[in-house]
């Protein structure tokens, strides 16, 4: 799996920890887009471009409370993006909405639980013709038509 994953400056150790946990499960190529532009909103788009675009499998933000960097990348086509604060969403992020970037919050989340919301969302996958594939149909639809 490539991840991709950034933060605005508030999030910098955050993210830090995250990227040592990954790797030590070996969840695949990890990229930091970085973490030095204090305008979130630029490194968010970054990273869901180039997850919308299929260079990256999933996409990982941090900033302050998550907020701003999903509100950011959720701007780019193709980028789906869950601000996740408990691991029944992480999870449902990824089997009912089908997700590709998780959204967490330095500020709002310890480094235990950051580690459980990651562990969800990177180990399940949304599976086309369930339940919930005329939901993202939708909403898919809907981003391709404006």
């Amino acid at each position: 799996m490539k991840i991709a994953i950034g933060c605005d400056p508030n999030a910098q150790e955050a993210k830090e920890q995250l990227i040592t946990f990954m790797e030590s499960k070996g969840y695949g190529e990890i990229t930091d887009f970085g973490s030095e532009d204090p305008i979130y909103a630029n490194t968010a788009i970054a990273v869901a471009e180039a997850v919308a675009a299929k260079k990256y499998d999933r996409g990982i933000l941090l900033c302050g409370t998550g907020i701003g960097v999903s509100l950011a990348a959720n701007k780019v086509k193709g980028a789906y993006a869950a601000l996740i604060s408990d691991v029944y969403s992480a999870k449902r992020a990824r089997l009912s909405n089908d997700a590709n970037i998780a959204c967490l919050g330095a500020f709002t989340t310890g480094n235990k639980l950051r580690e459980e919301l990651i562990d969800a969302f990177l180990t399940n996958e949304f599976v086309p013709g369930c339940s919930s594939q005329p939901k993202v149909d939708a909403f898919v639809a809907y981003e391709k038509e404006h």
